[in-house]
């Protein structure tokens, strides 16, 4: 086997050999994201708890599986990370194409879609983050937000093209159409990226040279950085997991579209804007980007249209961009070289909770009070993030003099 050592010279470049991994994983989160809620509602006849449930127990079984991950890849390395993650990928997309073979069988369904979701939360933690410190490890610690950026490119870039192919895929007929059709192609993706990443160099662990802290002291020096992330991640949460949903009611086609337009939008804020976390600093650069996505999240509330509403989405995604890399490299710098892969699954797990909590409590908003009403809610949880990070740089001030 011939395995690829040295790679090209340019950072870009060998950060974006490596991220292929993580933009597998995320094109296989996308696929089923449009048509979960659909499948579990409209087809096995579940209430919308169960169907916002459906979509964020992927994020629960990441944030358990965060503090695993980010300790393995400081003892063992991350290449090891990121290919145990990409098996485990493979796994989620065979229990997903099962459980759209027995679609006709409710419960057996809803059981094969539980693990599904589950085998694919917990093989996106250790694919991304082992993709973020194998990166750090090839191209030096000074490139973290570089490389924190593109892997945050590559995931929502990722959802973005994989929900509308999913969605396709899911009114297609035969053996390759529906859920199962997803299914198929949820697993033959990562199979291709696990047999390319055998070929890559790995990157030795941090030396053991400082002081390796357990991880509840790690979670708590990061934990006021990961409030304000996981304020910020109910608006992704509520796009994610009921956006869908919101279309059907209001019988609107192109909630595939809507994903799309919030991802690519993610995507080109992240490009075009990254920079300015270095020039303007990660708390001011959080409070503008929280309170863009306050604008979105309030205008999805209020949508009459369909263009409307793509529009929130597309504000939603532009004010989220910049949120994790503005607070990320200052949270993984406060626990040390020895402890980031640690750091990283910590200030991670906020995404986690702000996420996979949003899904069933929204799910009860909607339930109670109607679907406009559940992005109100999600706006009023960025805005408290934007409270958090005015909190945080007064008390910033005071060190700095």
């Amino acid at each position: 086997m011939t395995v690829l050592r040295s790679g090209p010279a340019n950072p870009t470049l060998r950060i974006l050999a490596v991220v292929l991994f993580n933009l597998i994983c995320y094109v296989d989160i996308g696929l089923p994201l449009a048509v979960i809620p659909l499948f579990v509602h409209g087809t096995l006849g579940y209430n919308t708890v169960v169907a916002g449930l459906a979509v964020s127990l992927q994020y629960l079984a990441t944030f358990a599986s965060r503090a695993q991950a980010g300790r393995f890849v400081d003892e063992r390395g991350a290449k090891p990370a990121v290919m145990i993650g990409l098996a485990i990928c493979v796994l989620a997309g065979l229990a997903l194409m099962l459980a759209g073979l027995f679609a006709h069988r409710a419960v057996l369904a809803v059981l094969l879609l539980v693990a599904s979701r589950i085998l694919m939360g917990v093989g996106e933690s250790w694919t991304a983050t082992g993709a973020i410190l194998w990166n750090i490890g090839r191209v030096g610690a000074e490139r973290t937000a570089q490389v924190i950026s593109w892997n945050g490119i590559t995931s929502y870039g990722g959802i973005a093209f994989g929900a509308p192919v999913g969605a396709v895929l899911a009114q297609a007929h035969g053996a390759l159409g529906g859920l199962a059709g997803v299914g198929i192609l949820s697993a033959l993706l990562p199979a291709l990226g696990l047999a390319l990443a055998t070929r890559y160099a790995a990157v030795p662990p941090i030396a053991k040279g400082g002081e390796v802290m357990p991880f509840s002291q790690v979670f708590w020096r990061v934990l006021p950085y990961g409030i304000v992330l996981a304020c910020g991640s109910v608006g992704f949460g509520a796009i994610s997991a009921c956006l869908s949903l919101y279309f059907a009611d209001r019988h609107w086609d192109g909630a595939a579209l809507g994903l799309m337009v919030f991802g690519l939008v993610f995507v080109l804020v992240r490009l075009l804007f990254s920079r300015q976390i270095g020039l303007r600093g990660g708390m001011k650069v959080a409070v503008v980007s929280l309170l863009v996505e306050v604008g979105g999240l309030l205008l999805l509330w209020r949508s009459a249209d369909v263009p409307s509403a793509d529009l929130g989405a597309a504000l939603t995604g532009a004010g989220f961009s910049l949120v994790f890399p503005a607070l990320g490299v200052e949270a993984v710098t406060r626990a040390g070289p020895q402890n980031r892969g640690a750091a990283l699954g910590a200030f991670s797990v906020f995404l986690d909770i702000g996420i996979g909590l949003s899904g069933p409590m929204l799910g009860l908003v909607i339930h109670s009070l109607g679907y406009g009403p559940m992005f109100l809610v999600s706006a009023l949880f960025t805005g408290a993030g934007v409270g958090a990070t005015l909190l945080l740089r007064g008390q910033a001030r005071p060190d700095a003099a």
